[in-house]
C-alpha cells in the first residue's frame, strides 16, 4: 500500500485559454482553492501510479481536461468530463455568488448567512457530483473535490453553461 503522502497534488495548473473572466472575488476564490487544495488533499488516480501528483485543468471542446502527472512530468493518466451534467449547478452557483458578494456590500447578516448556506449547499452539490463522475478513475475525499469544484468553476465559462 502507498504512503499517504503520496496521494496527493503537490502543484496544480489552470490553462490560461480557459480560465472565465473573473472579479476580484472569483479571483480570490480561485487562489484561496488552489491554496488550499495545495495545503491539504487526498488524491489517488485508479492504478498503479504512485503519486505525489501535479494535475493540469483546462476545458477543450465542452470537456474538463484533468491530466494527471508524477513529479517527474512524467504523465499518469488524461480523463475528459463532460460539462454538461455540470451545467445547471454552475449557472446557479455563479448566481448565487453573484447574490452573495453583494449582499456582502449590501444586506444584514441574517440574509447574508441565509445566502451563503444556499451557496454552499449548491458547492457540495457540485463536489458530489464531481466524485460521482469521477468514480472508477480517481479517489479523493470531499474536501478535495469541494476545492476541485472551485476550480472547475473558474475554468468554465459562461458560454459553456
Amino acid at each position: 500500500m502507498a504512503d499517504q503522502t503520496a496521494n496527493r497534488i503537490i502543484h496544480v495548473h489552470l490553462d490560461p485559454n480557459s480560465l472565465a473572466a473573473t472579479t476580484a472575488e472569483s479571483e480570490h476564490e480561485r487562489r484561496v482553492a488552489v491554496f488550499d487544495l495545495l495545503e491539504d488533499n487526498n488524491f489517488r488516480p485508479i492504478g498503479d501510479a504512485i503519486g505525489p501528483f501535479r494535475l493540469s485543468l483546462s476545458i477543450l471542446d465542452r470537456r474538463l481536461v484533468i491530466d494527471i502527472s508524477l513529479e517527474n512530468n512524467n504523465p499518469v493518466k488524461r480523463h475528459l468530463l463532460s460539462l454538461s451534467p455540470f451545467r445547471r449547478i454552475v449557472r446557479d452557483y455563479f448566481l448565487i455568488c453573484e447574490s452573495y458578494y453583494d449582499a456582502i456590500r449590501n444586506a444584514p447578516p441574517e440574509k447574508i448567512e441565509a445566502i451563503d448556506m444556499g451557496r454552499r449547499g449548491l458547492h457540495n452539490e457540485g463536489s458530489e457530483l464531481l466524485q460521482a463522475r469521477l468514480e472508477g478513475k480517481i479517489i479523493m475525499d470531499f474536501d478535495t473535490a469541494r476545492r476541485l469544484f472551485t476550480l472547475l468553476c473558474s475554468l468554465h465559462t459562461r458560454q459553456v453553461i
